[in-house]
């Protein structure tokens, strides 16, 4: 929208309506040491052509995501996105499309959320996914409220190979209601979180324990044993998962033992664009489907037999009484589910096993270069597209000489576990390239 200043005869009109004289009287109200004495010092405006010349010249002056290598992900990943994503998802009846507030007149924007919905349960084995989760953060969150109305426990147990940043949205979300939460150890040997741990953390009271798959070290769970060991204690399972890309080649949720499958979806058609916005999912039992949070879209039929979708299921106080409210996440994140279900659709099954494979395939090798060049992984367990290896001289002084090489290191570990002290966390995905890999490798010495 153009910017068009005020005629005289606006002025004039607006200073009639509220009884001033003039625009000094108007403004005699503020403190005069808040008034503007004189014009602002700004340059005087330029044409339309030389304003862009100069904002070509300005924009030459930085440095482009292209001239650098990354190789940091701990929770946002960095992939190609296909073309039709932007293709499609700029078409003018998605780009401006809100929430389904009249979901009889919004058949689109219900469909492309129910496809979404199925592409999630697709993904992680589990019998029904919801929309309208924020991201991977707040998925959590969200799981172990729903726990807790499941189970009528309060206690939560989250391991502390759990993304860090998503511990604390929990413990904030259940501040004001005793937390209850307590710890499970990853075993600093494996970088893995022990079913022994997970048993001795659990109680009488816990509703539910969550972990991450592959974990915030980049470390693959034993998600089997472990949910031998929460079921027998009465609670539920709940798996958090920041790298999608993951569900192309390791063993669905569903068929692990999972009871909420919760986590950001980012690495489907979503850039990392400062860290949001981003997509959370959830995916759960059927038999949990009533305590799912956000909104649930359904297929059906019209009354001439065609097919249909309907707003099924929202848990939100505005649509349903307060009292039987489980969430008041409002949020539609059409866009972005949008944009990761043409990525995923334009992967496909085996497409996406093959970007997986890839992705496993180029960690691997970097963890090769690296161990030759004496840089040793720090956990003996397998791992996906990201591992963690101790530096000698300290991980931040590390990042620090490769930054200075166009080179986006990592994640130094210290900040999060001060025991780790030496440690960064490396993501390789089919972003980098072999040289790319050769050269962070040769640094790394």
């Amino acid at each position: 929208m153009p910017y068009i200043p005020h005629t005289a005869k606006d002025i004039e009109k607006i200073l009639k309506a509220v009884g001033a004289g003039s625009a000094e009287e108007l403004f005699s109200q503020l403190p005069a040491a808040s008034r503007l004495k004189g014009p602002l010092a700004i340059p005087d405006g330029l044409s339309e052509q030389d304003l862009l010349s100069h904002l070509k010249a300005l924009s030459s002056k930085n440095s482009t995501v292209e001239e650098y290598s990354c190789f940091l992900g701990a929770g946002a990943y960095n992939h190609y996105i296909p073309s039709i994503v932007d293709a499609v998802i700029s078409r003018s009846e998605f780009y401006t499309s809100y929430t389904p507030y009249q979901p009889e007149l919004s058949q689109g924007t219900l469909q492309a959320i129910f496809e979404y919905q199925t592409l999630v349960c697709q993904l992680t084995g589990m019998d029904v996914a919801n929309a309208s989760l924020y991201d991977g953060a707040t998925a959590v969150a969200e799981a172990a409220l729903m726990a807790r109305r499941i189970t009528g426990r309060q206690g939560i147990v989250l391991a502390s190979a759990l993304h860090p940043e998503y511990r604390e949205t929990v413990a904030t979300y259940l501040t004001g209601t005793g937390d209850h939460l307590s710890q499970a150890l990853y075993c600093a040997e494996t970088g893995t979180t022990l079913p022994e741990s997970i048993d001795a953390a659990c109680d009488d009271n816990t509703a539910c324990v969550i972990i991450q798959h592959p974990n915030f070290f980049g470390s693959l769970e034993d998600i089997e044993a472990i949910a031998e060991v929460v079921h027998r204690k009465k609670a539920l399972l709940v798996v958090a998962v920041t790298e999608a890309v993951s569900f192309g080649l390791l063993k669905s949720l569903g068929d692990s033992g999972c009871d909420i499958a919760v986590g950001e979806n980012q690495s489907f058609g979503n850039p990392l664009s400062y860290g949001g916005p981003y997509l959370g999912f959830m995916a759960t039992k059927s038999e949990f489907v009533r305590q799912m949070p956000g909104r649930l879209i359904g297929q059906t039929v019209d009354r001439e037999g065609r097919r249909a979708f309907c707003l099924t299921f929202a848990t939100r106080e505005q649509h349903i009484r307060r009292e039987r409210a489980t969430s008041n996440i409002c949020t539609n994140h059409g866009l972005c589910a949008l944009a990761a279900s043409v990525h995923m659709v334009s992967l496909g099954s085996g497409g996406l096993r093959k970007l997986a494979a890839l992705n496993l395939s180029k960690a691997e090798y970097l963890k090769k270069k690296l161990k030759e060049s004496g840089v040793e992984a720090a956990f003996t367990s397998p791992t996906f597209n990201e591992f963690t290896v101790k530096v000698k001289g300290g991980a931040e002084a590390a990042l620090k000489k490769l930054l200075d090489k166009k080179i986006i290191g990592g994640l130094a570990l210290k900040r999060y576990y001060p025991e780790l002290g030496e440690h960064l966390l490396i993501a390789a995905t089919e972003m980098n390239s072999k040289e790319e890999m050769d050269n962070l490798a040769g640094l790394l010495k």
